[in-house]
């Protein structure tokens, strides 16, 4: 049990998200769960520095002012950053559909996220 929890401490897992309350509480949630949390405003301060080759979970909204979540996804794919990805959404409705062509997306999920099913991805996403 000792290794999964140093597991779990070491493993960052990053939120990239422009409405603060939502960071906020997802990064209590996954410090709460034992990871380490990283946050950021939008893609563009996420893509900024030196954290996509640090992050093994990326949480994003898909819709952000500048850069989408998808359009983010796309492009660290593109630079071969395959980070498991779990996308989130206020509008499920609009989101657009995402299928194979989608490598390393783990799934999509509406605001307010069930945290339970949002940890259980994490979990497949880090397997």
């Amino acid at each position: 049990m000792l290794q999964d929890t140093q597991l779990r401490n070491t493993t960052i897992i990053a939120v990239v998200d422009d409405d603060d309350s939502i960071r906020t509480a997802l990064e209590s949630l996954l410090r709460s769960s034992g990871y380490t949390a990283r946050t950021y405003c939008n893609a563009l301060e996420f893509l900024g520095g030196n954290a996509p080759a640090e992050t093994h979970c990326l949480i994003s909204d898909i819709h952000m002012p500048g850069m989408s979540g998808i359009e983010m996804h796309v492009w660290l794919v593109a630079k071969g950053f395959h980070i498991p990805t779990i996308l989130i959404t206020g509008y499920p409705e609009a989101a657009p559909f995402l299928g194979a062509d989608a490598p390393s997306l783990i799934t999509l999920l509406s605001k307010p996220c069930d945290t339970d099913r949002l940890l259980s991805c994490i979990e497949t996403a880090l397997r």
